[in-house]
């Protein structure tokens, strides 16, 4: 079995944007499989109490992570713009992302909608918005409408069950056999220990 690294995003994670724009690069460097999986953070979020994301709920946090953005985005040779609201509803996009995902294309589509949402600051729970992202994919424009299905709505569900059990609480996040690492920042650790197995 090729060795492979466990991506967990949030299509409203700031820092998941940073790491879904380098990580499939990074991988092949290293001969790794990247596993994309979706999933959404407000139910996670909820059962430990939060209202919103903590960046809202702690504003001197929120302060340094926007900072911090412009920072590594300008280092990286990444766009940024600050999306509003934040953070953005990213329910239609996790569920397009399954669709895109058995269609062997999550991960241009995944970077699409990043771009689209942390590049441009664009509105991802936008109908229109998600199409241009989809066909930037190379996606068949008919294929959106299994994003509705009853199947992938339950699969949505299932992800974040599952990342629950993982013992996510926060996006990025990188599993490596049973080795969970959080945050942009611990990407190339996770890597690394990828390389090892």
């Amino acid at each position: 079995m090729a060795r492979r690294i466990v991506f967990w995003f949030d299509f409203a994670s700031t820092y998941s944007y940073l790491s879904a724009m380098r990580i499939e690069e990074a991988a092949q460097r290293h001969g790794l499989t990247v596993v994309w999986e979706p999933f959404l953070l407000g139910p996670i979020f909820a059962a430990q109490g939060w209202t919103s994301s903590p960046f809202n709920l702690y504003p001197s946090k929120g302060r340094y992570m926007w900072r911090d953005m412009e920072r590594l985005c300008e280092m990286r040779g990444l766009p940024f713009v600050r999306p509003d609201p934040f953070p953005q509803n990213g329910l239609a996009a996790a569920r397009l992302a399954l669709v895109s995902r058995e269609l062997d294309r999550i991960a241009p589509f995944a970077r699409a909608v990043y771009s689209a949402e942390f590049g441009r600051g664009k509105d991802i729970s936008n109908p229109a918005v998600l199409a241009e992202c989809w066909e930037t994919a190379g996606l068949p424009l008919h294929a959106m409408e299994q994003a509705r299905a009853e199947e992938t709505k339950k699969a949505l569900f299932a992800q974040g069950e599952r990342a629950i059990q993982a013992g996510l609480f926060g996006a990025p996040s990188f599993v490596v056999s049973e080795e969970l690492f959080w945050g942009d920042d611990r990407l190339d650790q996770a890597i690394a220990l990828a390389t090892t197995l």
